[in-house]
């Protein structure tokens, strides 16, 4: 049965979509069945895993407020083995949809237990947001990654996530762990970068990755041409780092 980690941090702009898409890539390159479930509206890592969203007609948000079959929803990509349930802009509206129904906070839990057994792992690219869709899929999580970019007011909203995550741990999902700290964007010139880097270690010890993703413009790039880093640039740091991490996650859980 599939592990399901989501990427989650309400703060915008800390490379959680990045983490999403080339994680899930180095990990079906290590020959892992993986599926991204992009459940941000601005659906960034369906397109960045190469999907055209304006020519679906199955998204995460059928499945959600519709009960459409994931099955039917779930779309492949140029990597074996990584499949995406891609994202919509309709999503917006699913929070007030979603306010209505019995146990709201558990729709995606439900949604993701159907397609569970294919898969070893399910990444889950939350909105920078802490509202119902996310609330959905931490409930429906085993783990969180959360991505911090080593930056000024990095640790700015931490705690209010860890104070979600220990409500969701108390109401509703008594199993969700923290995977790990992830730290972005580290540029190993800046004092600054060091210091934040010293300091979410000093705070969180041994919850925080030994890899770190530093700063690369492959990175950047990759999206835009619908491909994770390892195909648009296997030899970069970019690429390498994300390789590392995805074995730092299978020792982790082996």
């Amino acid at each position: 049965m599939g592990k399901i980690i989501a990427l989650a941090n309400q703060k915008g702009g800390v490379g959680k979509t990045t983490s999403t898409i080339n994680l899930a890539a180095s990990l079906a390159t290590l020959e892992k069945r993986v599926l991204v479930v992009d459940a941000d509206p601005q659906a960034n890592a369906s397109s960045g895993l190469g999907v055209d969203i304006k020519t679906l007609d199955n998204t995460i948000y059928e499945c959600l407020i519709n009960g459409q079959d994931p099955e039917k929803a779930i779309v492949g990509t140029q990597i074996d083995r990584l499949d995406v349930l891609p994202s919509h802009i309709d999503l917006v509206g699913a929070e007030l949809e979603l306010m209505n129904l019995d146990n709201r906070e558990q729709v995606m839990k439900g949604v993701l237990a159907k397609v569970r057994d294919r898969y070893d792992y399910i990444l889950i690219d939350c909105s920078p947001s802490l509202g119902l869709i996310t609330v959905n899929s931490l409930t429906a999580a085993d783990s969180i990654i959360i991505p911090v970019q080593c930056e000024y007011f990095a640790l700015e909203g931490i705690s209010k996530l860890l104070n979600t995550i220990r409500i969701i741990k108390t109401k509703l999902n008594p199993s969700l762990d923290i995977e790990g700290f992830l730290l972005t964007m580290y540029d190993s010139r800046l004092r600054l970068s060091n210091q934040i880097y010293e300091e979410i270690r000093r705070h969180f010890q041994e919850l925080v990755f030994e890899t770190i993703i530093t700063r690369n413009v492959k990175l950047s790039e990759a999206p835009s041409y619908g491909l994770p880093v390892i195909l648009y640039d296997a030899t970069s740091r970019g690429a390498q780092n994300y390789l590392a991490l995805a074995q730092e996650i299978l020792r982790k859980n082996s």
